[in-house]
């Protein structure tokens, strides 16, 4: 990664560096001199749970939140730059509601929710990926005021980026998550029986090892499986252009041709339309399929005619030290050697 990059995405850098730990919760630390970044006790949720109370607490000025609950932001001084992140898990919405805001809109303060994440304009779902235009994709209360007080993300990552000047103002929001469901043929020879499924599409994972399906059930779209480590991947299965039993007839004109492929890209930011593409899978097969990729960021990219069922399984882990330093087998490193 360029040290340029490193300083325009140092935000996120940092949440990578938290990210590895064990518990994916993540509280910013008041006192910032070591890693702005505080993990939570894994415990807490489970506490929270058995509670059944929400969990609450302040909002910093640059936050991360990936545990559902109200959170408050009160300006202690002008605070003219600030975002938070929220992350769920891979299989979930983000809503997020307006309890109170008290902010002044004619003096310049703003409360701005995006869909997704964005860094020094690069977004997560790119342009390519997300059904909205990119205008589209922002809500703001200012021009909305408590009409909209809640807005539900389209993936599993969303953002809110605020200003207040004056001492006092803020808000309180809340945070919860909603299952993404979709109904998937139990037969895929029979269209008419169908179960709910727990799907995503466009997906940040919250950590450096796993394992998912991307399914994609007749429909025209892109979806973008983002794994923010360098990464062993291992494909398990793709299943594409499956209509009623039949398979499509191999093409000659590529992977973009048939218009159902999967690929995998590699690069150091956030948006997958900016991404180096290193491998593409167009025909269907069974089997492991292994490949290392030591960029910053590894994506797994479904595309979709919206003809066909198409769908991928892949597990995923992190690249030891040993692994980027001694490569073997399929290992993509030429022009996105890892900075760890």
């Amino acid at each position: 990664m360029s040290p340029n990059f490193k300083l325009q995405c140092h935000f996120i850098l940092i949440f990578l560096t938290a990210l590895r730990g064990e518990s994916r919760y993540l509280e910013l630390r008041e006192a910032m001199d070591y890693d702005p970044f505080l993990l939570l006790s894994a415990n807490l949720k489970r506490e929270l749970v058995e509670e059944q109370q929400p969990y609450r607490r302040a909002l910093r000025c640059l936050d991360m939140l990936s545990l559902p609950g109200q959170f408050t932001f009160t300006a202690d001084q002008p605070q003219l730059h600030c975002a938070a992140f929220f992350i769920g898990e891979p299989e979930e919405f983000i809503p997020i509601h307006y309890d109170l805001v008290s902010i002044d809109c004619q003096g310049g303060d703003f409360l701005k929710v995006f869909d997704g994440w964005i860094l020094k304009g690069e977004k997560f779902p790119s342009s390519e990926d997300h059904p909205l235009p990119t205008t589209e994709r922002y809500i703001d209360f200012c021009e909305n005021g408590l009409n909209r007080r809640s807005i539900r993300s389209s993936q599993n990552v969303a953002m809110i980026f605020f200003r207040v000047h004056k001492p006092g103002n803020g808000f309180t929001i809340t945070i919860k998550t909603d299952p993404n469901l979709f109904q998937e043929p139990a037969n895929y020879e029979d269209k008419c029986d169908f179960f709910l499924s727990y799907k995503a599409c466009n997906v940040i994972s919250q950590t450096p090892n796993g394992r998912f399906t991307l399914v994609v059930p007749h429909q025209h779209r892109n979806c973008s499986f983002s794994i923010i480590y360098p990464v062993v991947i291992k494909i398990s299965d793709l299943t594409l252009g499956h209509f009623n039993g039949l398979q499509l007839k191999k093409s000659s004109a590529g992977c973009g041709g048939i218009g159902d492929f999967v690929e995998l890209l590699g690069g150091t930011g956030l948006d997958p339309s900016k991404m180096m593409p290193l491998a593409d899978l167009c025909y269907p097969f069974h089997g492991p399929a292994q490949m290392k990729i030591s960029c910053d960021n590894t994506v797994v990219r479904m595309v979709s005619s919206g003809k066909h069922i198409n769908r991928v399984t892949f597990e995923y882990h992190q690249l030891e030290p040993y692994e980027l330093e001694n490569p073997n087998g399929n290992s993509i490193q030429e022009f996105c050697l890892s900075s760890l």
